[in-house]
This record gives C-alpha cells, sequence and structure tokens, in this order.
C-alpha cells in the first residue's frame, strides 16, 4: 500500500492493519497435513486457502484450524471472517461449520467453477 493510502485511512480514522498469517497441523514427525493461511484488513478477515492431506480428510482437522482461526481472533476488535469457495471444492462443509452465505457468483460456462462467498461474525 502507498503511503499516500495508508495516511488517507488514518485521516478517515481507519487503522488498515494488514497482516498474512496461517496456521499449520502436523503430526509428530513434524509433517504439515493441514494449512489455513489468511490476511487482515480493516477489522475484517480473509481466508485464502484451506488444506488438509486427503489421506486425514473427514477427521475434523479443517473444523479445527477455522476454529483454531475463530478462537485467535475472538475479542480482538474484528468484525467477521470472509472466504469464498468454489462449488467443485466444500461450499457444504463451510455452512457445517456456521459460515453463512453472502452471495452466490454463478459461473455460466462451467458450474463447478461458480463461487459462494461465505462469512462469519465474530
Amino acid at each position: 500500500m502507498t503511503e499516500g493510502h495508508e495516511n488517507y485511512e488514518r485521516e478517515n480514522g481507519i487503522e488498515i492493519n494488514f497482516k498474512n498469517f496461517s496456521f499449520t497441523l502436523s503430526d509428530e514427525k513434524g509433517e504439515v497435513f493441514g494449512v489455513l493461511s489468511a490476511y487482515t484488513a480493516y477489522s475484517e478477515i480473509y481466508v485464502e486457502d484451506l488444506w488438509v492431506d486427503e489421506s486425514v480428510r473427514q477427521k475434523g482437522y479443517g473444523r479445527k484450524l477455522l476454529q483454531t482461526l475463530e478462537h485467535y481472533f475472538d475479542g480482538k476488535g474484528y468484525n467477521n471472517i470472509n472466504l469464498v469457495t468454489n462449488e467443485f471444492q466444500a461450499p457444504l462443509f463451510y455452512k457445517k461449520c456456521g459460515y453463512d452465505i453472502e452471495f452466490v457468483r454463478v459461473n455460466k460456462s462451467n458450474s463447478k467453477l461458480t463461487k459462494t462467498f461465505f462469512i462469519k461474525y465474530l
């Protein structure tokens, strides 16, 4: 972000608060089998990617990563968590984890690429 942009935000009483971060899950050997990468901006959290190795899917690790994110930021002044998933990925998973559909952007040429935008208020 440019200095001018940051100054404009501050002049309007807005804290940019942009930070990249991630949470990982690993086994006793240190092998990573789950990652949630995200960033903060203003008073929101944006999940960029959530990955769990196929060998350990359906065991609650994806939910654990989301819960870790939610607990970490709870009570720290953040308003909500945002994430986007394609139809072929995991829209039902996010609904089961308590995320609400904000809107859907239909891909008319390939329905598997229809995007569902989710939000969860903290």
